[in-house]
């Protein structure tokens, strides 16, 4: 199968995949150490992103397991970077929060991966530049995707 540019699309796959890699090096990279691993930051992402979520649905989204998932939200509930609160559907179930402190740990992190990458962009030439902002449109659409195997887009839909 081609895509628009004539490249076949197993090609495109292939060489995005292996520069996703990279950039998800480079993204380890520029995020300010302490305290936070990489799952614990992508879960807090995610509640900030989707709204309030089931520790289950949580668990399945970062591929770990239910007893794990329950450690990390005890521990950031502990940090008072989520809470646990009541479904308003259905009073058994507890959801997983976001709280100010957590969007404000987010907002952090984010503000020095940006300065760090700004000064990394800035070391490139003028075209690479234009070219990442050209595919910015892309990317995002690229990441908004629906797939079948992301449990919380398949309860968000």
């Amino acid at each position: 199968m081609e895509s628009s540019s004539g490249t076949t699309l197993d090609a495109l796959a292939d060489a995005l995949a292996g520069d996703l890699e990279r950039i998800v090096g480079l993204y380890r990279s520029l995020s300010p150490a302490g305290g936070l691993s990489m799952t614990a930051v992508a879960t807090l992402g995610a509640v900030e992103r989707f709204g309030p979520q089931r520790l289950t649905l949580l668990a399945a989204r970062e591929g770990v397991t239910q007893p794990a998932m329950t450690q990390l939200i005890s521990r950031l509930e502990e940090a008072g970077l989520v809470r646990r609160e009541p479904s308003l559907e259905d009073g058994r179930v507890v959801l997983v929060a976001i709280t100010d402190d957590g969007r404000a740990t987010l907002a952090r992190r984010r503000a020095v991966r940006k300065e760090r990458l700004a000064s990394i962009i800035a070391q490139l030439s003028p075209e690479h530049r234009a070219a990442l902002a050209i595919a910015l449109p892309a990317l995002d659409a690229l990441a908004s995707v629906p797939r079948d195997d992301d449990p919380i887009r398949a309860t968000t839909r």
